[in-house]
């Protein structure tokens, strides 16, 4: 499913026009990014949650080469499933 076809489920689902759903998506996406940016979690009770996580600098391998690597510390974001939906699926 792409984002075309998720807001036009999502604009059926609640009753609202296509055009307000995407905005609402829109939305949602935003305030996300910014709230990790930001350094904060976002927790969606039933559904999961989005954190940032750190990633330490590690040796890796160059795989054309097969020399070794390093691979630099970065900040990677993570989503885990809320019980319900993890429940749901499941089923």
């Amino acid at each position: 499913m792409n984002k075309t076809e998720f807001v036009r489920a999502m604009a059926e689902e609640a009753g609202l026009s296509v055009k307000d759903a995407g905005a609402a998506l829109d939305a949602f996406m935003e305030v996300t990014k910014k709230m990790l940016v930001a350094g904060e979690n976002v927790n969606l009770i039933g559904f999961g949650s989005f954190e940032v996580a750190e990633r330490s600098a590690r040796p890796g391998r160059d795989f054309k080469t097969g020399k070794t690597i390093k691979v630099p510390a970065s900040k990677t974001v993570k989503f885990r499933v809320g019980k319900t939906l993890k429940d749901a699926v499941r089923a």
